[in-house]
């Protein structure tokens, strides 16, 4: 592991290395997520940060920002999402990251969206105890946690 992972809540501060993460090429083709302007980057956290029934975390390792996560509902289901800079792949992060993310947040099922080609991504929610339950035509599988 790179360090210890702890989660706090997302600050203002955070967002300007938000948005360098999501402007990398390699995990944008990872994600099968496109990156955004710093304009509707920065709207899409202002609405992100104004809806209180979405818990949204900024991942630290040894105190230094290496992501975000969160959980929102959407079309009926609570979603989980992470992003974690490249500099911390490969590390544990992640997974330390959503196993304590998840161990948060009472509501269940969680649902997740994760590219079919994220092999790394979908190897984190197994360890994390979600289940694949389907696939779409187009690039996702649809997981959801453990417990449902």
């Amino acid at each position: 592991m790179a360090g210890e992972v702890h989660l706090r809540d997302v600050t203002p501060d955070d967002l300007p290395i938000f948005f360098e993460h999501q402007l990398d090429p390699v995990a944008t083709e990872m994600a099968a997520f496109p990156s955004r302007d710093r304009g509707a980057f920065m709207a899409h956290w202002d609405k992100v940060l104004a809806d209180e029934s979405a818990i949204k975390q900024t991942i630290l390792v040894d105190g230094q920002v290496a992501g975000n996560i969160g959980s929102w509902e959407q079309d009926g289901e609570r979603l989980v999402g992470y992003w974690i800079g490249r500099d911390y792949w490969g590390h544990g992060v992640a997974t330390a990251a959503l196993s304590q993310f998840v161990a948060r947040i009472a509501a269940r099922p969680l649902y997740a969206h994760v590219a079919k080609t994220n092999v790394a991504s979908q190897r984190v929610l197994e360890k994390c105890g979600f289940s694949t339950i389907g696939e779409d035509d187009e690039e996702f599988i649809t997981v959801l946690a453990k417990g449902h």
